[in-house]
């Protein structure tokens, strides 16, 4: 049995029941669930549609969200998140080279390197000393002034908490921004590059192993691993090419908002709703969300 999934973009909340029904008649499934009136209902069918795709599409094209899953072991026990343009609309590094002058050329690098053009590694020692000379203090400042959470991100945390879920940030970016971030969310940990410097004033360089798209590979199979799961317990979420590897790995991979590349990767995708899409997806209705 798999169920099939219909979401709104909060914001516009303007999910019509004759368009759910319509599907639903197409598609010969099951009662219909809203999951939130006018945001997210889902119904069951008993196999992928053959024309699911050319759904989707019709679907994106008004602007809504598709997504179709097995039923069964939908509600995750541990949720893996990246940070950048993901948990948070920014990305920290770009926000930083501002301070340095250099934003242009770092913004280039990272588009390039979330695309899957430049090597992770490479692409970020390459930004990374560009920042040479920056004041920590600058750090601070981002986080104060520049870097605003991702709608959703609290309520998906809260609530996969309440319910038992093991949490974790793991990012590319730098411990710097995901501990306050991981603090502000209500993460149970996180994992990052380490940002290194001396007597206040940023080196350029970055602590090693650098964590790039193994890292975050391994932190899933670690932290599922320490709690006797495997990573079909898991549901991950990212928008760049360092993600995908956590992404194909997980039981339920979800590419948010995320770059072309990455989304024709995986079937899972989110681009018209919030973070609050994964709640939907793994079956909670907007009466369970915590607050």
């Amino acid at each position: 049995m798999f169920t099939a999934t219909i979401l709104a973009a909060p914001e516009r909340a303007n999910l019509a029941a004759p368009l759910v029904e319509e599907l639903r008649k197409d598609w010969d499934g099951g009662h219909v669930l809203w999951l939130n009136p006018g945001i997210a209902a889902e119904f069951p069918v008993e196999a992928v549609p053959a024309d699911f795709w050319k759904a989707w599409e019709i679907l994106q094209q008004k602007g809504f969200d598709l997504a179709i899953q097995p039923t069964l072991g939908r509600r995750k026990a541990v949720l893996l998140a990246d940070m950048d343009s993901t948990m948070i609309q920014q990305e920290c590094i770009d926000e930083l080279a501002d301070f340095a002058g250099v934003g242009a050329r770092v913004a280039a690098i990272t588009a390039s390197a979330m695309n899957g053009e430049l090597n992770f590694h490479e692409a970020l020692t390459a930004r990374v000393s560009l920042l040479a000379g920056l004041s920590e203090s600058a750090i601070g400042e981002v986080l104060d002034s520049r870097i605003t959470l991702a709608a959703g991100g609290k309520e998906l945390v809260a609530t996969m908490r309440a319910e038992g879920a093991h949490t974790a940030l793991v990012s590319g970016g730098f411990t710097v921004f995901t501990g306050p971030v991981a603090a502000a969310l209500g993460f149970d940990e996180h994992r990052a590059n380490e940002l290194l410097a001396d007597q206040g004033v940023l080196l350029g360089t970055v602590g090693l192993p650098i964590l790039g798209r193994e890292a975050k590979i391994e932190a899933l199979e670690q932290i599922t691993a320490a709690r006797g799961l495997t990573p079909a317990d898991a549901i991950a979420v990212g928008d760049g090419a360092n993600d995908l590897g956590m992404l194909k790995l997980a039981g339920t991979g979800v590419a948010l908002h995320a770059k072309p590349v990455v989304a024709a990767e995986v079937d899972l995708r989110i681009n018209h709703g919030d973070l609050t899409a994964l709640l939907y997806l793994q079956g909670y209705a907007a009466e369970e969300f915590a607050k």
